[in-house]
């Protein structure tokens, strides 16, 4: 069997190793597992760490929150980036920036001469580097696998955190029981080479040239805000994520203490739970494809949702150490299950242009609220102590994830993102300066009276559409002389982000608009007109001209 049909073979299977047929994506995949086996080495170090500064459940919970804080703060920001540089420039300028951060933080743990606070700095830091990483890592996917194995890829992806969650945090505890505190951190400052020679060895094909400038950070943030928020699947898959995240966040924040202070035990003790979450992890990969072929999204993540629930019960009721690590096992298997349904969700429901971004405030609410739960559980356990706190979250996950059943995630509907090219260049009449604007364009459909609720129906999902590529104002209006006669006009900033948007009228897009114009009955097309905003003392640069032929 020739390697070519041996891929489609494992596509038309289903198979969840396919992605690994694509040498680049193993290549990678590899690199990121070694780079990351360090990082959780290092995750292990800090909160046993910080168990032997100080005692206190707040500052050990503040370990988590200074890894989260971070992301919830830059990813924004980060996505916006990654969306404009080159990603993979940007990921080895970071990684190498780690490398020397996670350095420096060796050499001052070997010298004893770290404290608490300067051990949440440098976590914070870390935490910082993970920011600019992460809406760049997981929008470079797409780029290594055909669609067809997107999904399993992503689910890879989290295999490999959990691979790694496996084999860092027991070599962890080996490495601090046999040699000290401070050798996974440089063991995690060396990783990250890999991952940078293996980006230096990626060439990626080049993106497609535009006639039009880059866009500037702060439009390109504020695009890819407004993007999110008229996405009704990015809106859903945030909702399930916060409702999610917020409650296990307790698991996470309290493990170290669970570890130390519940089950008496060391550091070997508290590397073998968390190789149980990776172990757990793992294998729950392994069964997912055939539960995605048995249950929706939406149900696995209920099923992910009441199965951390019951980890949490377990771990605040019985204190036994066989027993803490049988329910990480099951932990494990919820996380990469939850974390991969909504991650796919996200990433189905995004186009290359704004992936990033998009991305990126997934990740924000994603750490936003790991950052706020792992405070309000380290302060809630200061007052009522672990097993309480641990109760009161397990009821809090379940009742979230009932509320939050409705707001339904996206399956691999065929979503198609690539440019359609459905709109024709705008008619002007000279030549309009790019950053002219506002810009207002109305479009006027003629249509059967019979057909006014449907066809409002249809501009209701028409306006999200405009919304997603930049409309910051929209409206729809009918004629009281003339019943039947529709006006919808929407504005954007400029004249240069009006032409973005020709550009990135999407396949699904179109569809959508040619579901609206399919009710137009005034000609072959509905008469379009662009209207710029007159500069002060000045005259108008472009007088309206209808621009017939073109459905905007």
């Amino acid at each position: 069997m020739s390697d070519h049909e041996e891929r489609e073979q494992h596509r038309a299977t289903g198979s969840a190793w396919a992605p690994f047929t694509h040498t680049v994506f193993a290549v990678l995949w590899t690199a990121t597992v070694i780079s990351n086996v360090g990082t959780w080495m290092h995750d292990v170090a800090s909160g046993w760490l910080m168990t032997s500064l100080t005692p206190s459940p707040l500052m050990v919970a503040l370990v988590q929150a200074a890894t989260s804080a971070p992301i919830f703060l830059f990813a924004l920001a980060a996505g916006a980036l990654a969306d404009l540089v080159s990603r993979r420039k940007l990921l080895i300028v970071v990684m190498a920036a780690l490398s020397v951060t996670t350095l420096i933080l060796a050499s001052l743990v070997f010298t004893e001469k770290i404290t608490p606070g300067g051990l949440l700095l440098f976590t914070f830091l870390s935490g910082t580097g993970a920011a600019f990483i992460a809406p760049a890592w997981q929008s470079i996917v797409p780029q290594l696998v055909p669609r067809p194995d997107l999904q399993s890829a992503i689910a890879l992806n989290g295999v490999g955190i959990n691979v790694s969650r496996a084999i860092g945090p027991a070599l962890a505890g080996a490495i601090i029981a046999a040699f000290g505190i401070g050798w996974p951190y440089l063991v995690n400052a060396l990783s990250f080479l890999v991952v940078i020679a293996a980006l230096l060895w990626w060439k990626p094909s080049p993106p497609e040239e535009s006639d039009l400038p880059a866009e500037r950070f702060w439009s390109a943030m504020r695009a890819g805000m407004r993007y999110v928020r008229a996405s009704g699947a990015m809106r859903a898959t945030l909702i399930r994520a916060v409702a999610f995240f917020l409650f296990v966040s307790a698991f996470w924040a309290l493990l170290p203490l669970v570890a130390r202070e519940e089950l008496q035990g060391g550091p070997q003790l508290y590397g073998a739970i968390l190789t149980a979450v990776g172990i757990g992890a793992v294998a729950g990969a392994a069964f997912l494809p055939r539960l995605v072929r048995k249950f929706s999204s939406d149900q696995l993540v209920l099923m992910g949702t009441l199965g951390t629930g019951l980890v949490l019960v377990t771990l605040a009721l019985i204190k036994r150490a066989d027993v803490a690590i049988a329910a990480c096992l099951l932990a494990g298997a919820c996380w990469i299950t939850v974390l991969s349904r909504l991650n796919i969700s996200a990433q189905l429901a995004l186009p290359d242009w704004v992936r990033a971004r998009g991305l990126s405030i997934f990740i924000t609410f994603f750490f936003g609220a790991m950052t706020f739960g792992s405070i309000l559980w380290g302060q809630v356990a200061s007052h009522v102590g672990i097993s309480y706190t641990q109760l009161i979250a397990a009821g809090g996950s379940v009742l979230a994830g009932a509320l939050s059943w409705h707001f339904r995630l996206l399956q691999d509907e065929g979503l198609d993102h690539t440019p359609s090219g459905y709109w024709p260049q705008p008619l002007v009449a000279k030549d309009v300066g790019l950053d002219h604007g506002p810009v207002m364009v109305t479009v006027e459909y003629r249509i059967d009276i019979s057909d006014t609720a449907e066809f409002v129906t249809a501009m209701r999902e028409l306006k999200a559409s405009r919304e997603r590529h930049g409309a910051f104002a929209w409206g729809l209006f009918e004629d009281v002389a003339e019943p039947g006669r529709m006006i919808e006009y929407f504005i954007e900033e400029s004249w240069v982000a009006h032409l973005r948007h020709h550009q990135r009228i999407s396949v699904l897009d179109s569809g959508i608009q040619q579901r609206a114009r399919d009710f137009h009955r005034g000609g072959v097309d509905p008469v379009v007109t662009h209207l710029l905003a007159p500069e002060p003392g000045r005259a108008p640069p472009v007088e309206p001209i209808p621009a017939r032929g073109s459905i905007q």
